[in-house]
């Protein structure tokens, strides 16, 4: 059961209750437009990750701007955004063992699904249960372009992984996944873009060599916030699977753009809303947001509102600010704004997004595939 959200419509932003996970409508907005208009005239499709938001409404939003559908880690992710309405959903993940395969199954037959492999045997037990079904679900082959992790080989080993599972009852290819994650967070731009390039290559080289054999291959899907316009003009990627977009953090702002600059194509809009608990010296500030609030795997949350308070360090309830550099009081009560270090992690701690415009609640939005983690 769902704990009931720490605000109301309606509510001024300076009586939500905290710790609270707040979207700034306005700027949000913007991120989801800025994406849509330029994915767009590109001329690719964006399948957004839906990792990031775990939100139906969010999802269902990107939908209405174009997206063709979203992208989930885990298949309960998927299903709680195919029950709250999500109607086109890719696992792009592997999906192993008996019981999470019947239920990637059952999924299909309520919604387009579909799901990346990059094992033979895999692929077969999928099919196996998928043709028991009486369905068929779409199938990308996964390669390795750089990131490390899942993946077969591009080239020879991709090839003969994707002409098994053409094979195999209950499957369809679909095409590639070729997503570099690592090369998401380079900082330097050229760098970033010399990565993508070189996963582009392999991807390409994949593509033709299946060419050869009479395979056809529908889609190349990858990407991410920190690479997108890479894959978009690369002539090889068909899809693009960003998402940190809708909200970005900390470690995504750290990124440089062309010129050098700290990255702006999409502005903050998620933030950890907190209160100061104590201010017991001149040098420290206790807040009541600690590291069951937000994820420090990308480092300490920073100050949206006090640029010049750091964050030092976090416990399970408390987070420590040292407001000397600021010009600001941080008295006991005053509230501020966090703007976690990494948003995924963030906002799986949370049930309700708590929607801000013009400093009034507008709206609260379930976080339904929060905790969906298997």
């Amino acid at each position: 059961m769902m704990n009931h959200p720490p605000a109301e419509i309606g509510m001024r932003l300076a009586d939500v209750d905290t710790p609270a996970l707040l979207i700034d409508l306005d700027a949000f907005e913007r991120n989801l437009h800025a994406m849509a208009d330029n994915v767009s005239a590109s001329g690719v499709r964006i399948r957004p990750h839906s990792k990031t938001h775990k939100c139906a409404v969010i999802a269902r939003r990107q939908m209405a701007l174009g997206a063709v559908g979203v992208c989930c880690q885990k298949v309960s992710e998927a299903q709680a955004l195919v029950q709250a309405g999500v109607t086109d959903v890719l696992v792009s993940n592997q999906v192993v063992g008996r019981r999470k395969i019947a239920r990637l199954v059952a999924l299909a037959r309520e919604a387009k699904v579909g799901v990346c492999v990059d094992d033979a045997g895999n692929a077969a037990e999928i099919g196996e249960a998928a043709a028991a079904a009486g369905i068929s679900i779409d199938v990308l082959v996964e390669i390795d372009v750089g990131a490390g992790r899942c993946g077969v080989a591009p080239g020879d080993e991709a090839l003969a992984l994707a002409r098994r599972v053409t094979s195999i009852d209950g499957l369809r290819f679909a095409g590639l996944q070729a997503y570099h994650g690592s090369a998401q967070h380079i900082r330097d731009y050229a760098a970033r873009g010399r990565a993508i390039e070189t996963a582009a290559s392999m991807a390409r080289g994949t593509v033709e060599s299946l060419a050869r054999e009479g395979v056809e291959c529908e889609t190349v899907s990858g990407a991410g916030t920190g690479t997108w316009q890479f894959e978009a003009a690369s002539g090889v990627y068909d899809e693009l699977q960003a998402g940190s977009y809708v909200f970005m953090d900390v470690d995504y702002a750290k990124n440089l753009d062309e010129a050098g600059r700290p990255f702006a194509a999409f502005e903050h809009s998620l933030f950890v809303y907190s209160t100061v608990m104590s201010r017991p010296v001149r040098d420290r500030a206790v807040l009541d947001a600690g590291l069951k609030a937000f994820a420090t795997d990308c480092g300490m949350p920073r100050m949206a509102d006090v640029e010049s308070a750091a964050v030092l360090k976090a416990s399970d309830e408390h987070a420590v600010v040292d407001p000397t550099a600021s010009n600001a009081s941080l008295t006991v009560g005053d509230k501020v704004r966090l703007i976690p270090g990494h948003c995924d992690p963030t906002v799986n701690l949370y049930d309700w997004y708590v929607c801000v415009r013009d400093d009034r609640v507008e709206a609260l939005w379930p976080i339904v595939a929060r905790g969906c983690v298997w």
